[in-house]
């Protein structure tokens, strides 16, 4: 009996050690031609192009086309929109929520534009319309547009506002060549994030510190700063005084200087000396800088209380549907591998599943190039950078996705 309760207790330790799979909410690996019955095209388009339809495909190359097959944009300069719904709406009200799917942008003739970002849908939309009107909870993913773009896109609906982050999540050179990219979203309890790409953290902090989320309290507006109140750090020594032969002036006429033989003061005005640099010019005379012995500080007004504050701003409730709403410039972005869950580990364990591919993807990359007759060895840039590592720019417009229409975020 003891050796079967040993062996029981061991199991119970084996299964409590083993990292947790969670809940998953959703997940799509586009594995199966049947995916398009789970999934709606969206007919809305914005005011930069006709909307398109998402194709299934791995793409022009790929390491291996059964597990790599997604959604790809099909077309140029067009609005790609598709959703799909979960399987019950849920909540991540105390516990994580990770958001992992992985894009590829194969189209890098020159350089790319276009977003590569995922949306959390609430439950109830105008799926066969869903645009960039629709609300939604969050937006996560890559945003590159050329030289003058390159970010991960991160923000939240709150209250009827999009919130965007304070500062850019930045992409390296590296970040945004034309392999799949992994991107992992997880959201924590306690108000805090990670952001990963191919698994490595790329941004980590605080919500309310890093999104304009309200604060906890605010200014009293009643509470104001006394008029003699000095603020100022530094003043000028009083003491100094500026000697009086200090000369200031630049450039002075030439006193040397004589009146042409062929002036003619009628005719040609009243005649000057040219100018020329003063020999006794010093600069421009300033004092030493000193400790103002009236300083008080920099006035803070009181804080009160603010009733807009929302301590949990982690949470969402009614999430329902994952969807991309997508204007790119070039065709050709591949989208798979979504997964909405509350366990990290989980989403590691199926992202080192993807990443594993990357290698032999690079190498299908090199075949397809020379295949082509674009031999990556031979048209590598100066600094031994693969050509679809380039970002060459080729004199085209390039265009700023929060720039235009509006409507379309």
């Amino acid at each position: 009996m003891k050796l079967f309760a040993a062996l029981a207790s061991f199991e119970v330790l084996a299964l409590l050690l083993l990292p947790s799979m969670g809940e998953v909410y959703f997940e799509e690996k586009f594995d199966s031609p049947e995916w398009e019955s789970k999934w709606v095209h969206s007919a809305w388009k914005g005011g930069n192009g006709p909307a398109g339809k998402f194709e299934w495909s791995a793409g022009k190359w790929h390491a291996d086309e059964a597990l790599q097959k997604g959604i790809r944009t099909g077309k140029d300069m067009h609005y790609h929109g598709i959703s799909s719904k979960l399987a019950k709406p849920v909540s991540n009200k105390g516990k994580d929520l990770v958001v992992q799917f992985s894009v590829k942008h194969e189209t890098q003739e020159f350089s790319f534009c276009g977003g590569g970002y995922i949306k959390i849908l609430p439950s109830e939309f105008d799926q066969e319309n869903f645009g960039g009107s629709t609300p939604y909870k969050i937006m996560f993913g890559p945003d590159i547009c050329g030289y003058d773009i390159s970010r991960i896109h991160l923000i939240f609906g709150f209250k009827g506002e999009n919130l965007l982050r304070n500062e850019d999540i930045k992409l390296e050179y590296g970040d945004k060549d034309a392999h799949t990219h992994l991107y992992t979203l997880v959201l924590k309890p306690d108000n805090t994030y990670k952001v990963y790409l191919d698994l490595k953290e790329k941004s980590s902090g605080s919500l309310h510190q890093h999104w304009n989320f309200p604060n906890k309290s605010s200014d009293d507006p009643a509470d104001k700063k006394p008029a003699d109140w000095v603020d100022v750090k530094k003043i000028n020594d009083p003491k100094q005084k500026k000697p009086d032969d200090w000369v200031e002036e630049e450039k002075h006429r030439d006193p040397e200087a004589k009146v042409p033989e062929e002036w003619d003061e009628e005719e040609d005005g009243t005649w000057e000396a040219p100018m020329i640099k003063n020999p006794k010019y010093k600069g421009e005379w300033s004092t030493t800088m000193i400790d103002n012995p009236d300083y008080k500080g920099d006035w803070v007004a009181k804080q009160i209380e603010n009733p807009a504050y929302v301590a949990d701003v982690y949470a969402h409730e009614d999430i329902g549907a994952v969807g991309f709403e997508l204007w790119t410039v070039n065709e050709g972005s591949i989208f798979d591998n979504i997964l909405v869950c509350d366990s990290f580990d989980h989403a590691k364990k199926v992202g080192e599943e993807v990443t594993k591919l990357l290698e032999k993807e690079k190498e299908a990359k090199k075949e397809y190039d020379k295949a082509n007759g674009k031999d990556t060895a031979a048209s590598a840039s100066p600094d031994g950078k693969d050509e679809d590592d380039d970002d060459d720019d080729d004199g085209s417009e390039k265009i700023d996705l929060d720039k235009k229409d509006k409507s379309d975020l």
